[in-house]
């Protein structure tokens, strides 16, 4: 039992966290007014993440740039178009606006920064592409994001397109920019010796931000009036809305590759890049935009399960094959 929580402890702590500041979040309120702890959570998760990303790799993906682009394309055009298409068509009885808005923020905010390069590897594909579309998806969200809010989420989401591009540019590309520059310096040997202590920094200040999330979403639930009923009705079918285009994309990014000509490493690489979404982004952006932060938690879970388990079918379908 203990062995299982271990291994699995981020699951655990995700859900207590959500719980703590759902259920806590007249008295942890306050927390909300620190906008500057928030924006330097993100900006430090970002650098952690960033400074790990090795630049070779993705040099070595340029020099064949079909199925990165195809990655890409799926990332940010197919997967947020997918979700928009069902919350046009779905009653708002079962799928209400903060929920709406939450899961079209979930599928439009970029590729994760980590979690696709290393199930790419763990599975037998190609990182190279994995790596080249993270990069892209995230230094393109300054203008992706925004855009999408303002012209998706117009009437939910009264937010500024100018705020909301400074605060990518400021909290999520310059540490990048700042990380990949910081490795070539000498930062590269201790970055790669102390990738899992970074890795386990990360995911406490994801874990702050879930925190953040769950306040916000209680106290807007609060303010709004949403019924408890209404809600129950959206949460369920938000997570299968989620993990129905999570494995679509997925599916999709893998046919497409194969139709392009793309070998077995290059179709899992795109699959993984083109379906998975960057949780820290997503709780920010979601946040701001004062819509729900349930979506992009479900999302990331359902990732977090799904892309283990159809990862270590290709592992072990990639061993058998070379027995």
């Amino acid at each position: 039992m203990w062995g299982s929580l271990a291994k699995n402890w981020f699951l655990v702590a995700l859900g207590v966290c959500f719980t703590t500041g759902f259920l806590a979040a007249e008295p942890l309120g306050f927390l909300l007014q620190w906008e500057i702890l928030r924006g330097g959570i993100v900006f430090a998760v970002m650098w952690a993440t960033g400074v790990t990303l090795q630049a070779d790799a993705v040099r070595r993906s340029v020099a064949s740039p079909v199925p990165s682009a195809l990655a890409i394309g799926i990332n940010v055009v197919v997967v947020p178009a997918m979700s928009l298409a069902v919350i046009r068509l779905a009653p708002e009885w079962l799928l209400p606006p903060r929920l709406a808005g939450g899961l079209f923020i979930a599928t439009l905010v970029p590729c994760t920064l980590a979690s696709a390069a290393v199930w790419t590897r763990k599975a037998g594909g190609d990182d190279s592409i994995a790596l080249l579309t993270t990069v892209v998806t995230n230094l393109g969200c300054v203008v992706v994001v925004p855009a999408g809010v303002w012209l998706a989420l117009g009437q939910t989401a009264r937010v500024s397109a100018s705020d909301q591009m400074l605060k990518l540019a400021l909290f999520v590309v310059t540490p990048l920019v700042i990380a990949q520059t910081m490795r070539p310096l000498g930062l590269a040997a201790w970055a790669d010796r102390n990738k899992l202590r970074l890795g386990t920094a990360s995911q406490i200040g994801i874990l702050s931000m879930v925190t953040f999330g769950a306040i916000a979403s209680a106290r807007r639930i609060g303010q709004t009036g949403e019924s408890a009923a209404g809600a129950g009705l959206g949460i369920p079918a938000v997570i299968v809305v989620g993990v129905v285009i999570h494995l679509a994309a997925l599916w999709l990014g893998i046919r497409l590759a194969r139709a392009l000509g793309g070998d077995r490493d290059r179709q899992i690489a795109v699959g993984f890049a083109g379906s998975q979404k960057t949780l820290m982004v997503g709780l920010q952006i979601a946040i701001d935009c004062g819509v729900s932060v349930v979506p992009m938690i479900a999302y990331h879970l359902a990732q977090l399960f799904l892309d283990t388990v159809i990862a270590q079918r290709w592992c072990r379908a990639s061993l058998r094959s070379k027995a």
